[in-house]
Parts: structure tokens; sequence; C-alpha cells
């Protein structure tokens, strides 16, 4: 009786082997290239999703090919433990965050164990454990000695639902990232990491990840960085030696600037209307612009709005007179938080002028045309030459940037610069579950940080979290109280914690020592190991991770802790599950649990079904009938070695026969295993195409179906099936392990195939005698020709046009060309 396939059982007993055996664990070895794969680690969140599950099992394929490829292969995996989706979770459920967080590592753990990825779990971390975050803290100390941390007041956006503070980064079109709240805008002093420094190496080393990094992610961080060359420019305030800076991108226009724009948070406004009799009608506007977030404040379908000041500065050229206004659409944060409005060729200026009743200036006409000031309808930002701009008139606008910013740098009016839309990146937090920022205030000596020999700074975990979500710690009296490290006084610790992704945009250096202890890493491991060669993840981490990534190994780089550029030299970033079209979510009713599929199905199905549904950098449809398909086809396998068993023997895959020697029948699967060996490796190569390559071992599987009554019954037949089967179990092996590892063991092989090597096809096997060639009349398939591998190119035009049903295509019409794509198809082009 044939034993049945039963995945539960199959699926614990080699999970233990490779467990027992400690098949995954790493060391450094020289004598072997290296690999370091790694998918973005997960929230503790309660339960994983098929997201993770799809995530997972990508660089599962990838870690296991590349181990039985001869790399020494890194795959580590941990948890990002601290943050809002833990505290707020453990607050919802009345738990302290730390059990919640702690429970949640536990669960999970075990579900990816379930899944048997192929993790060195001895190099786990969780980014809540002081072991970790002690050495965060000691960056942070190490950062503010060079003043790459600082503390300031700043506007910022605050969630109040979260109760906390949020980077530009973590604003999605108004709303908090983690809860759809609408952002609101905060004054507080706040903690930042100069970010900013690092802009132009952050641009520019973006051309060393061309290649390995999908283009989308590299225009989306080179955006964010924004960079502008243009001009400072200051125009004085009338009645005052004070002057008002301006940053521009269009000093070509200077002349034709006939008003002032300011962001309501710009620090001249409350000197500027002290006196105004339009002070509260000013005060107003600004709480009320200060209400907007800041991304729909620079929408393009904002209403623009202002209000006048009662105050004026001068065109440093014309000397004209320009009505100063506070705008909606100025941010403090760009440029220098004024602007110098253009209307006559700045659309944002047109639509405020028109508005306000203000006045245009053409000073660009465009070559063949004479626009008017009367009948302009839209802004003119298209090139030119000036007119109405003094000695300039006459030049085209572009080389009139470069002599008008010449010019005012000789008066002193202004000079060239280089503006960055990136911003400081603000690390404060008024969260509890975080790393405790490492300094105290002391009303003697100010904000001093914390000794190195006494971090960590501990987080306490005998505190109440609130319902509120606001920040038990500045409550925690043996937390909150201390003594200063500098004069012995009494102090008080900062009581922010760190932005989670602070922990999570080192994480991948610790991991290639993450039980050192008397330094965050060991040199000879980080040069070993760095960069991670293969990373994984989702392309909503485009910004905030992976720029903080970037930034933060250029910072442990100059600050002496590593010798290295950049963290990832290659990014694959996976689509979404989607179920009905949607994203899967509660709220819609659309999810599926992994470990009600993993109890129905077996992991490797769930694996097989997630890698073969879609190309994984595009969105996946969850599809009941097709995780019911990859079920069936692997069951089909199960029975195919279970009936071939008796004449199965150990060869291994690709084994080498007399082709010459081969029945017709033999040599089709013969080709068949070696073709489907190098597709196969090419696919996984070629940006991971794992739903071709299963596909491709399908069709193998089918053939072998076809051809092994045929087979069985002689020697060479024998050894063909068990080297094809051997094939179809190592290529299978790294997407459905389990079963693929107990076929093998059934065959009789007595070491695992994680043990094994990758197959090598061999070129005398891939040879064909006949090939079937298909015909096409107008690009339609209309017939099918098998003919010899080696028949000549005009023969085989011959055949295609005297084959019967292509004969009925064409009759009556006339033959226009005959195309032949060698080995594939003929086309026949009639009209």
């Amino acid at each position: 009786m044939k034993k049945e396939y039963n995945p539960q059982e199959i699926e614990l007993k080699w999970q233990k082997i490779w467990e027992e055996k400690k098949l995954f664990k790493t060391q450094e070895d020289n004598s072997k290239p290296k690999y370091y794969v790694l998918e973005m680690f997960p929230y503790p969140s309660g339960r994983i999703h098929m997201g993770h599950v799809r995530n997972y099992s990508i660089g599962d394929v990838v870690a296991r090919v590349k181990k039985m490829q001869g790399f020494n292969v890194l795959h580590p995996m941990g948890w990002d433990a601290f943050g809002l989706p833990a505290e707020n979770a453990a607050i919802k459920h009345n738990t302290h965050p730390a059990k919640w967080t702690y429970e949640n590592i536990a669960y999970m753990k075990k579900e990816l164990k379930r899944l048997g990825y192929s993790y060195d779990w001895d190099r786990e971390i969780a980014t809540c454990h002081p072991k970790y975050y002690r050495w965060e803290q000691l960056f942070f100390l190490k950062l503010l000695e060079k003043g790459l941390a600082y503390r300031k007041k700043s506007p910022v956006n605050w969630c109040p639902k979260c109760n906390t503070v949020l980077a530009n980064e973590q604003v999605e079109e108004g709303l908090c990232w983690r809860c759809s709240s609408v952002v609101e805008q905060k004054e507080l002093e706040q903690w930042f990491l100069r970010i900013t420094d690092y802009a132009e190496e952050l641009l520019k080393d973006l051309e060393k990840l061309q290649g390995g990094w999908p283009e989308k992610v590299l225009i989306m961080q080179r955006n964010w960085i924004g960079k502008s060359e243009g001009a400072e420019i200051e125009f004085a305030l009338e009645g005052s030696e004070k002057k008002i800076k301006v940053f521009t991108t269009r000093p070509d226009t200077l002349f034709g600037a006939t008003f002032m724009s300011l962001a309501p948070e710009h620090p001249l406004v409350e000197e500027l209307i002290a006196n105004s009799p339009n002070k509260q009608a000013v005060e107003e506007f600004i709480q009320k612009t200060k209400a907007l977030d800041k991304i729909k404040r620079t929408s393009e379908d904002l209403e623009k709005e202002g209000v006048f000041t009662g105050r004026y500065c001068l065109n440093p050229v014309t000397g004209q007179k320009m009505p100063i206004y506070v705008a909606n659409f100025v941010l403090v944060e760009y440029g220098t938080g004024a602007v110098m409005a253009v209307p006559a060729h700045d659309q944002r200026d047109f639509e405020f002028a028109q508005k306000y009743s203000l006045p245009l200036k053409i000073v660009i006409q465009p070559e063949g045309e004479k626009l008017q000031e009367e009948t302009l309808k839209e802004a003119y930002t298209g090139p030119g030459y000036l007119v109405n701009s003094g000695q300039f008139d006459g030049l085209f606008n572009e080389e009139a940037k470069i002599k008008i910013t010449e010019y005012l740098a000789q008066k002193g009016l202004g000079q060239k610069t280089v503006n960055y839309r990136l911003r400081d990146w603000n690390i404060s937090r008024q969260r509890y579950w975080g790393a405790p920022i490492p300094v105290v205030y002391c009303d003697s000596c100010g904000i001093v940080p914390v000794k190195e020999e006494d971090l960590p700074v501990v987080l306490p975990l005998e505190v109440k979290t609130k319902p509120d979500g606001k920040s038990p710690l500045p409550e925690c009296k043996e937390f909150l109280e201390t003594t200063c490290p500098r004069c012995g006084q009494k102090a008080r610790r900062e009581t922010d914690t760190m932005d989670t992704f602070v922990e999570s945009s080192w994480y991948f250096a610790r991991y290639t020592a993450p039980r050192l202890e008397d330094k965050p890493f060991d040199p000879r491991a980080l040069k070993y190991w760095l960069p991670v060669d293969q990373y994984i993840g989702g392309v909503e981490h485009a910004i905030l991770h992976l720029l903080y990534s970037r930034f933060f190994v250029k910072v442990l780089r100059d600050l002496g802790f590593m010798e290295l550029d950049e963290p990832f030299s290659n990014l694959l970033t996976q689509g979404m599950v989607l179920k009905d079209g949607a994203k899967m979510s509660k709220s819609k009713g659309n999810v599926v649990d992994p470990d009600e599929m993993i109890q129905k199905y077996g992991a490797d199905t769930v694996r097989l079904f997630c890698l073969f549904a879609a190309p994984p950098e595009k969105d996946m449809e969850w599809s009941d009938q097709g995780i019911e398909g990859s079920f069936r086809f692997l069951n089909r396998l199960w029975r195919l070695v279970q009936e071939l068993k008796p004449v199965l023997k150990p060869v291994g895959p690709a084994y080498k026969l007399d082709r010459e020697s081969l029945s017709s029948e033999a040599k089709e699967l013969l080709y068949k295993e070696h073709y489907t060996i190098e597709k196969v490796t090419k696919d996984l190569e070629n940006k991971f195409q794992f739903n071709t390559a299963i596909a491709a071992i399908m069709e193998l599987v089918n053939l072998l179906y076809l051809s092994k009554d045929k087979l069985k019954d002689s020697e060479q037949g024998k050894l063909l099936l068990s080297s094809s089967i051997s094939t179809v179990l190592t290529l299978l092996y790294p997407i459905v392990p389990h079963l693929c590892e107990e076929l093998w063991q059934e065959i009789g092989y007595t070491t695992t195939l994680a043990e094994s090597r990758w197959p090598e096809p061999l070129k005398e096997a891939l040879v064909q005698d006949n090939l079937v060639i298909v015909v096409q009349v107008n690009g339609k398939l209309r017939g099918k020709l098998e003919i010899p591998a080696n028949t000549p190119e005009e023969e085989i035009k011959t055949l295609a046009l005297q084959e019967e049903n292509v004969q009925r295509h064409i009759a009556g019409k006339t033959v226009v060309k005959t195309i032949v794509v060698p080995k594939k198809l003929v086309n026949i082009v009639v009209k």
C-alpha cells in the first residue's frame, strides 16, 4: 500500500532534523564566498499575516539556493520590538507593552519555525532588549559629541491619537501613517539628527545602487532629498536694518518679483505685525494655517490664501516696494520660509496675485511671441528671453540665471546656493515604549550626556501605561530623578524616547555578531558579512527605513564603527497580498490566516502558492482555487515518486548518460531535465522569477508522467527517471523543502537536500533531434511542425506554407514576408 502525503507529520519531522543538525547556523568562513540575505524584520504585532509569509518565503528560497550554490549564507531573523504598534495594542488589551511584545515574539517565532524558514535563530535579536539599545544610546552620545544630534524648538507633526510626534516621512496625505488620524502642528523642544549634513552624499551614492535597487525606489529617494540649485537673495525690510533672505531656483525672474510671501511660522512674522493694524487678522490666519498638514499646504489643488502684514520689503534690483504677505502655501522648512513672488512666471504666485489684485510684471518672453500682462491667463513658466530686466534684457533665461546670480554676489545682495527638500530627522517621541535618550537636564550644567560607562539607560518596566497613550515616564520618580554626571547635583532624565526607526537603521549590522558584550560590532565579522547582498521588503519603506539606514551607515562609518558606504547592495520590493482586489484587512473581512492554511494544506503548499501566484515585485491576488491547485500538484509529485520508488536509485540530479544510446522518448526527457535546470537557475538569478521557475518544474513533472511507463523497465530508463526525479526534488527543494527532503530520503539518499549542491546542466544533454515549431499567420497560431533540429531555414518556410490549416488562412491572400524565429516559430505575414 502506497504511503499517503501527510504534510503535518513530514514538516515537523524535517524541521526537527534541521534544528538538531544546526544546518542553518552560520559563522565566518574565508574559504567560501559569503552571501547575506535579509528580509525586513517584523513588528511583533501578534500573528504573522500573508504579507509576512510571502516576504519570508522569497528570502528563504534565495538563502537555500545560495547555500546549495556553495555560498556561506547568513540568513538571520529578529524583532523590531519597540514603538507605537506594540504600545497601542498593549493599552487596548490592558497589559504591559513588554509582556505583550515578548509573548508575541514567542508566538510569531513558533509560526515562522512552522513554515520551515532557514534562519540562524542563534542570531535572533529584539530591539527592546537593553543589550541591543545600549549600543544605540552609545551612537547617540557620539552623534551628540560630533554635533550631529541636537535639540531645538520646532513646529512638529503631532498625532493626537498616538500622542506623539511624527517625522515628515511618517505623514501620508495629512494623516498619521500608523492610525490615519489627521495630523496637527505643534511647537515642541525636540531632538534631531543632522541627516541634512549627508544630503549630497545620500543623493550621489544612489548611483552606486543603480541596477541593484528598483528604479522607482531610487526616484522616490532622489525626490525626497530634493536637491535644488539656485540663489539666496536678500530683500531689505523697509524701515529696518533687517533683511529677508529668499531661496529661489529662478533668479532670472528677480526683476518680476512684485510681492513677498512668508510662511506663517517664519521668525520675522511676529516682529512685522507687532504694530500693524492687521495684527489680529494675521494671527487668526496663522492659527488657521497651522492646523493644516504640510502635505496639503503644498498640494496643487490647495486654495492659495494669505493676509497682508502691513509691511513692505524692497526688490534688490528694482528698488520697488513689495508688500509682505503671510501665505498658506509657504513652508518654513523649505528654503528660508520666504518666497519672492513672481506672479507672471509662477502659477501659485499667479493665483495668489489674482485673488488679492496684486501686480504682474512680465520679464521673460517666449521666442516669437509677445505676452501682455493684461491678457495673461496663466503664468508663463517656459524658456525665453529677458525683458524689463535692465542690463540683462535680451539674455536667454538660462544664461540670465548665472549672470544675475553673479551680479548679486558682486553687489553683496546674494549668492549661488544649493537647497535640499530633506529636513533633519526628528527622533523624539513622547511615548513610553522606546529606547530612552541618554541625556539629563541639570539646572547648573544644562543638557548633560550620560557617561558611556553608565549605559544602558534602562527603560523601567515597573510602570503602568495610560489609556490615552501619554508616557508615564515623566511621573516615574525612580526613572526621572537622577544626578548630574558633571556636577553631581540633582538632575532629571530626558523622558522622550527614540523613534523606532533608529533601531531599524542598524540592526542588519548587529546580526553579524549579536552576542558581543563589550562593543556593538566585531570589525572582522562586519568586514566579512556587510553589505547585505540581498534585502527584501515592502516598497512602503522606500523613504523612511531605507533612507535612514543609508544615513546611519554613513554616520557609523564616519564615527569609526565600520568601513562601509551603503548597507544593501540589492533590494527586492515585493508586492502586497490582495484578496478580492483589496489589501487584506480585518475591517474588509478579507483576511486569510496563515495558521489555518498551514493546518489545512501544510507549510509547503502555502509557500508554493505564495511564490507561484505572481512575480515577487507584483501584487499577488489570493485565490482559494490557486492554493488548492498547489496542493494538488504536491500530491501529484508525491504519488509519482511513490509509484516509481521501486525503480529509483540515488544517482543524483543531472546524471550523465550516453545520449546516443537512448530512445527518442528518453532523449526528450533528458533534454527537458537539463533544460529545466538551466531555466530555473536563470529565472532565480534574473530578479527571482519564482513563478516561471515553478512552471518549468511542473512541465518536467508532466513529462515524467507521460514518459515513465515507457522508461521504467530498461536500465537506462531507470537511471534517467532517477536523475530527473532527483532534479525535480533538488530544484523544488528551496520552495517546498519538507516534501522534497522526505521524498529524497525515500529514494535512498543518506544526506539531506539542505547539504546538497545545486545541479548544473550538461551541455551535451541540451541537444534536440526534433523541434516543435509554432506556425502563425499575422501573429495568430494556425499550426505546428515537428521537424529535425538541423532543418535549414528555407525548408522550414516551405513546410510552414504547406501546412494544411495555414493554407486555409492564406488562401487568396498575398504573402508579404515570412519570419523565422530559430527553434521557436514561423510567422507568415499576409494582406
